[in-house]
């Protein structure tokens, strides 16, 4: 097991990560940039180094600095968390020649399934279901619009290095795909360097369902059941639940069975995220793969039982899994709201700022994940979230109770936050019913105004 483990990240998820390595004896070092001095994260840690000034690609992004600050700290391993270098092959590349641990799959892991159109081509040989569309990429407009008559309107063009719902475009007839097909390549180069996009068939009112993975060393792999991410803003997703309300239990077992057989086929370690889109006669399609943990790993944690950030960490240092698919049992309901500073009134701009005072939420089978206090500046430089609260109940219905009973007790002054967004949404009929579908939060005005 590691000694001490740098976390080249920040916010939240820095700190849900020390938790972890402390609970397992493991020092920590934190990274931060000018922006984030009085960060919690750079306040807790063991140890500190600033690695750059505010803007990410010259601190967080900075690989040379984090892996400088790793070599002064002495530290075995990093974790990068979520963004950032979660995701980058290279860096973690650079973390192998330098005889870092990088807590993560193999960066020829994260190559093949980082890119979407490699992706889909490996789903294929694993016998997953895949949305009909292009081979691989798409090079040129008359290519597209060849494609795109074949499987036929409307279809969806992706960039295959995209994340974060950048570099997607719908085109819904001959006449919009050439300029689609230009938006899509334009802001998936200006974003992520690289601009080749594939086209897939549009699954009309699909739900987006999620599986979580754990693959050790030793070939051993499981799922942990499945996580509801439809309840999107513009592909940001706002709020998570497991167990899907679509789900039974043949269809778990199909899905979690492909998500399994995804990851042999492919190779991969350490946990990850099958994503796929089901449509209304439950059919699945795998959409893609994420190859670190994420946001909304802790609705998983709440009705396993496992605690993902250690499994992480315990894979990376050679360790076996310990349990087998029969141990892994879901119980409950968990659902997650994402906490942002924000205003839904005026089309959920950012709002950094200082929180004056903050009272947060708890009880019985209530979680909050958050790097915020009271008198903290939140920088304008990075994502808007402010904390992730939970509940668990032991049914969908409780669940949705106590989460707003949690919501009304959440008091964050001096910001603007989506807090009554969210209450809101947990009081629609629609939902309450899980009559809902990925474009459900783009057609309907939850704030009634």
């Amino acid at each position: 097991m590691f000694n001490k483990i740098l976390i080249a990240n920040r916010g939240e998820i820095a700190i849900r990560i020390m938790r972890a390595c402390r609970e397992l004896g493991i020092k920590t070092v934190a990274v931060y940039s000018e922006a984030d001095r009085s960060a919690l994260h750079a306040q807790i840690a063991d140890e500190a180094v600033c690695i750059g000034p505010a803007a990410s690609k010259d601190s967080y992004l900075n690989t040379k600095a984090i892996i400088a600050a790793c070599e002064i700290t002495h530290a075995q391993a990093i974790h990068p968390g979520f963004g950032f270098l979660s995701e980058n092959a290279d860096f973690a590349r650079l973390c192998r020649t330098c005889g870092i641990t990088f807590i993560g799959p193999a960066p020829e892991v994260m190559d093949a399934m980082g890119d979407k159109a490699s992706a889909k081509k490996t789903m294929i040989s694993a016998g997953v279901p895949v949305v009909p569309g292009s081979d691989g990429i798409v090079p040129t407009v008359e290519d597209a619009k060849k494609i795109a008559a074949e499987i036929g309107y409307p279809v969806m063009i992706k960039a295959t290095a995209g994340g974060g719902g950048r570099g997607i475009r719908l085109a819904e007839s001959e006449e919009q795909i050439e300029a689609q097909y230009i938006a899509a390549q334009q802001e998936a180069l200006a974003c992520f360097g690289n601009g080749d996009v594939y086209i897939e068939k549009f699954i009309v009112d699909p739900r987006h369902v999620e599986i979580q993975l754990l693959a050790d060393n030793h070939g051993n792999v499981v799922h942990l059941g499945e996580r509801e991410c439809s309840l999107q803003r513009h592909n940001q997703k706002v709020l998570e639940e497991s167990p899907s309300p679509i789900m039974t239990p043949e269809l778990r077992e199909r899905m979690g069975a492909a998500a399994v057989a995804a990851a042999k086929v492919s190779g991969y370690q350490n946990a990850g995220t099958i994503e796929f889109l089901v449509d209304r006669d439950r059919n699945f399609y795998f959409m893609e793969m994420n190859t670190r943990i994420q946001v909304e790993h802790p609705v998983t944690e709440l009705v396993t039982g496992i605690d993902l950030v250690k499994a992480q960490i315990r894979i990376a240092a050679g360790e076996e899994l310990g349990f087998s698919q029969k141990d892994i049992q879901l119980t409950g309901h968990a659902i997650e709201c994402r906490i942002n500073a924000e205003d839904p009134r005026h089309n959920f701009r950012p709002c950094p700022g200082t929180i004056k005072s903050l009272h947060t939420p708890g009880g019985f089978g209530v979680r909050i994940d958050s790097a915020a206090y009271a008198g903290y500046t939140i920088p304008p430089y990075y994502d808007s979230m402010i904390a992730k609260l939970l509940v668990k109940a032991p049914t969908r219905e409780e669940a949705i109770k106590k989460m707003r009973v949690a919501l009304s007790e959440f008091i964050i002054d001096g910001v603007e936050t989506n807090i009554d967004f969210q209450l809101r949404l947990l009081k629609d009929e629609d939902f309450e019913a899980g009559n809902f579908d990925i474009g459900f939060l783009n057609r309907k005005n939850i704030m009634g105004e």
